[in-house]
C-alpha cells in the first residue's frame, strides 16, 4: 500500500472513531431536568411544542417528562426529590407552605393563565342563562381542586349557591367524570378538553359556557421547584424557562394545524383534527400564557377563589411563593 493510501486510510479510520466520540460528548453536555406533570392535557400545548420543536435541547437541557396524575402525587414527587420541577396548580404550593414546610415549593414560571374547563349541557340549548343550572343536577370536580373552586366561584358570581340551588355531585373520580356523564349522570357537567369538544362533536353534550372566560386570569397551572433547588440551579432553571418561553411564543405565532401536528405524538389516541379544535378554543379565550411571568394580580385572584371556596389555609404574600426573577431574566 502506498504512503498516500495508508495516510488516507488512517485519516478515514480516525474520522470514524471521532464521530461517535463527538456525539457522545454533545449528549453529555445536556443537563437532565426531571419534570413531573400533574396530567397529560392539550391545555399544556406550549410545553409539548417546546419539547417537540427541540427548544429544550437548544438550551442544553435533556428533559425527562413524567405524568404523575394528580396534584397530591405530583407535589409528593417534587418534595421527595423524585422530580426537579413540577407542573401543577399554584394552589398546591400554598397548601404545602401552610404546613410550614422547611423547603417550600416556589412558582417560577406560568404555563396557563385561565381555568381550562367548560360547562357542558346534556340538552342543546338555544340560549343559555346561568340561571338554567338552578334545580339541575351538576356533575362537578373534586373538592379542593382548582376546577371545582373556580366552578363554585363562577356560579356564585351569577347568583347561584353551588350547595343550595342545585344538586352538586362531587363523589366521582376525576378520570371517571366524562364516562359518568356519557352514561346519563347529571344535567350539566364541568369538563376539561378534549372531552368537552369530543362530546359536542358526538352529540353527547353541548358546550354552553367557559369557566376560563368567566373567572378571569388566574395562575392555573405553572412550574415550581423547591427553594433549595432554585438556589442551587438558577442557571438551569433559566435555560428551562427560556425554552418554555420559546414554546409559548411559537404557539402564539403558529396556525393551529401546525401546532396540532407538532404535539400530536403526545396524544396518540386523539385525532389530530380534534387536537386542533381544542387548541383553537383555548387560544381564543387566552388560556395559554404567552410568557412565563406570573403576576401579582393573578396570584391575588387565585387566593380569592380559594378563600370563597373555603379552601385557603392562610393568605400568602406574593413574594413568599413566587419567584419572578427567572422569568424576567429570560424575557429581557
Amino acid at each position: 500500500m502506498s504512503t498516500l493510501k495508508r495516510l488516507t486510510f488512517m485519516l478515514l479510520l480516525l474520522f470514524l472513531i471521532l464521530i461517535p466520540v463527538a456525539c457522545s460528548n454533545s449528549n453529555a453536555e445536556l443537563e437532565k431536568v426531571r419534570l413531573a406533570e400533574v396530567t397529560r392535557s392539550i391545555f399544556y400545548a406550549p410545553l409539548y411544542a417546546a419539547i417537540s420543536e427541540g427548544f429544550f435541547e437548544d438550551e442544553g437541557i435533556d428533559l425527562e417528562l413524567t405524568t404523575t396524575w394528580g396534584g397530591d402525587t405530583t407535589m409528593t414527587t417534587l418534595l421527595s426529590d423524585g422530580a426537579d420541577v413540577a407542573l401543577v396548580g399554584a394552589e398546591t404550593s400554598i397548601y404545602v407552605y401552610a404546613q410550614e414546610a422547611n423547603d417550600p415549593a416556589i412558582n417560577f414560571a406560568a404555563l396557563t393563565q385561565t381555568d381550562g374547563t367548560f360547562l357542558v349541557s346534556r340538552e342543546k340549548l338555544d340560549s343559555f342563562e346561568w340561571s338554567d343550572l338552578k334545580d339541575s343536577t351538576f356533575l362537578g370536580q373534586r373538592v379542593g381542586g382548582m376546577p371545582q373552586m373556580v366552578g363554585e366561584h363562577v356560579l356564585k358570581q351569577h347568583g347561584i349557591d353551588p350547595h343550595g340551588d342545585l344538586e352538586l355531585i362531587q363523589s366521582i373520580d376525576f378520570g371517571n367524570i366524562p364516562s359518568a356523564f356519557a352514561s346519563g349522570t347529571g344535567d350539566f357537567v364541568q369538563l376539561f378538553e378534549p372531552q368537552a369538544t369530543q362530546f359536542e362533536n358526538e352529540g353527547i353534550g353541548y358546550i354552553v359556557a367557559s369557566f376560563g372566560e368567566e373567572s378571569g386570569l388566574v395562575p392555573y397551572t405553572g412550574f415550581m421547584s423547591k427553594q433549595s433547588f432554585i438556589d442551587e440551579n438558577a442557571e438551569t432553571l433559566e435555560a428551562f424557562t427560556r425554552a418554555l418561553y420559546k414554546g409559548q411564543q411559537w404557539v402564539e405565532e403558529q396556525p393551529v394545524d401546525i401546532i396540532a401536528s407538532s404535539i400530536a405524538d403526545f396524544f396518540e389516541d386523539t385525532d389530530e383534527e380534534l387536537i386542533a379544535q381544542v387548541i383553537e378554543r383555548y387560544q381564543s379565550q387566552g388560556s395559554y400564557a404567552t410568557d412565563p411571568l406570573l403576576t401579582e394580580e393573578a396570584w391575588k385572584q387565585l387566593q380569592l377563589i380559594m378563600d370563597q371556596a373555603g379552601e385557603l389555609p392562610q393568605e400568602v404574600n406574593f413574594t413568599e411563593l413566587v419567584n419572578t426573577s427567572i422569568a424576567e431574566s429570560v424575557m429581557e
